[in-house]
């Protein structure tokens, strides 16, 4: 651990009972305005790793269900690429743009350390490389750093490649075609979303955006003025809707509309319940689960915490193109979704199957 001295005397750790979770605590600084939750879901195959969540929620039910969904997610994540890692999820509670502060992400770094590499950390929504940097301060147990400090630095475009590859193999196993002319609707334009639409259209792909953040909005309407941005994608003329944004956007009311054959895209969590996976099959919608199409930012952060090189990093995340073709041909073999494939491919891992 780098020299950073004992935890701050104002930091307050409780472990609560979860069941179906190996270790989950809460974590208060009042000197530092922190307020975080870590949650370890599994760690059969290693240690977890997942990033930190620098979100306002509402309160601290809201937050405790958000870290435990992406989890669970990143266990499945995890398992699906083959990664020898376990899965992991934090959330900060709190506005990002009020509440970090050197000293907050020093204090969070000390609560990290407090799994003794159980949980790795990594970026996610609100938190940056530069921001590991200083949570690297108390705590050896973070990857995702700048290339100054010795990292990879962010994962955008890893994780953005990944989606390239899932949309690829998707539009070639349902539409039979390649991405040359596919016409794709993308949610969200921030640092992954908008790393996706120049892949996409380095490929040949027609682009469509929704943005609602009047920021990023404004930022992508300077960089492709050629491109329509829209209020609603769900009853767009698309091929393929990739999400980007928060979860939870595929609604039954939003299934309902949706015009699209697929469905890939890099937001977590994008199904708002479980019935609305069988509503995308019953209308013949291909859903790639959305930790496998997000798999590529994993993989790097995995690669600089394993000592290999961004070169390896990519090409492996190049390789979810053919994860995404075996679990595509294993839900049209056995008639079931493509949710339920990805998950038994990642079970049989789990249990040492595979």
């Amino acid at each position: 651990m780098p020299a950073s001295g004992a935890p701050s005397g104002t930091l307050r750790i409780e472990r609560i009972d979860v069941p179906g979770y190996d270790d989950v605590r809460t974590c208060e600084d009042p000197s530092t305005g922190l307020r975080a939750i870590i949650a370890v879901h599994d760690t059969r195959l290693g240690p977890a790793l997942g990033g930190t969540r620098f979100y306002p929620y509402p309160d601290h039910a809201a937050a405790l269900t958000d870290v435990r969904r992406l989890s669970e997610g990143m266990t499945y994540k995890a398992a699906a690429a083959g990664l020898p890692l376990g899965g992991g999820k934090a959330v900060i509670i709190g506005d990002p743009a009020a509440l970090k502060t050197p000293a907050l992400l020093r204090s969070y770094g000390q609560f990290v350390d407090s799994f003794d590499g159980r949980y790795v950390t990594a970026a996610d929504i609100g938190t940056t490389s530069a921001d590991l940097d200083v949570i690297g301060e108390t705590t050896r147990h973070v990857a995702g750093l700048t290339e100054a400090a010795g990292g990879f630095g962010d994962s955008s475009m890893s994780t953005a490649l990944g989606v390239l590859a899932a949309i690829r193999a998707a539009t070639l196993s349902t539409l039979n075609r390649t991405l040359a002319g596919i016409r794709v609707g993308v949610e969200g334009v921030g640092k992954v979303g908008s790393c996706l639409v120049d892949l996409l259209l380095d490929a040949g792909a027609s682009v469509v955006v929704c943005e609602r953040y009047a920021p990023s909005r404004a930022r992508f309407q300077q960089a492709h003025p050629e491109l329509s941005i829209v209020e609603d994608l769900f009853d767009a003329p698309v091929d393929v809707y990739a999400p980007c944004a928060l979860g939870a956007s595929l609604t039954p009311e939003s299934v309902a509309a949706l015009r699209a054959s697929i469905v890939c895209g890099a937001a977590n969590n994008q199904l708002s319940g479980a019935d609305v996976e069988g509503q995308l099959h019953r209308r013949q919608i291909v859903w790639v689960p959305d930790y496998v199409a997000n798999a590529g930012g994993l993989i790097q952060v995995a690669a600089e915490r394993g000592g290999r090189t961004l070169v390896e990093a990519r090409d492996q995340i190049r390789r979810l193109e053919n994860v995404v073709l075996d679990i595509l041909r294993r839900a049209e073999h056995q008639g079931s979704t493509p949710a339920r494939a990805a998950e038994e491919i990642a079970d049989d891992r789990l249990h040492g199957r595979a």
